[in-house]
């Protein structure tokens, strides 16, 4: 893997946890940094299963809402304004940078 695309997927994840600006008010708790390190794994495989030996941005991208999902917590503002997780997630995959 690329480390622009793992820089990303570092940035992905880092951007789901409360202070990091892009997720204020929202979130409760965000992913660990062991979501990272599944996020890789599942990019890599994605990447396998589309015929392809290396990983693009896309393949992370594809397979961040599966992976986060379960590992950040809304906010009840969030959920009182009708927001899940999955909006949340969509929220920081459209403003993380994509190399």
């Amino acid at each position: 893997m690329d480390d622009k695309v793992r820089d990303y997927i570092v940035d992905v994840v880092r951007a789901t946890r409360p202070g990091s600006g892009e997720v204020e008010g929202l979130l409760e708790h965000g992913a660990s940094p062991r979501a990272a390190i599944w996020l890789m794994h599942g990019a890599k495989a994605h990447a396998l299963l589309q015929g392809r030996d290396y990983v693009t941005p896309h393949d992370a991208k594809t397979l961040a809402p599966d992976v986060l999902r379960h590992r950040v917590c809304v906010s009840y503002e969030a959920e009182a304004e009708g927001k899940s997780a999955d909006d949340v997630i969509h929220h920081i995959l459209d403003r993380v940078l994509v190399p």
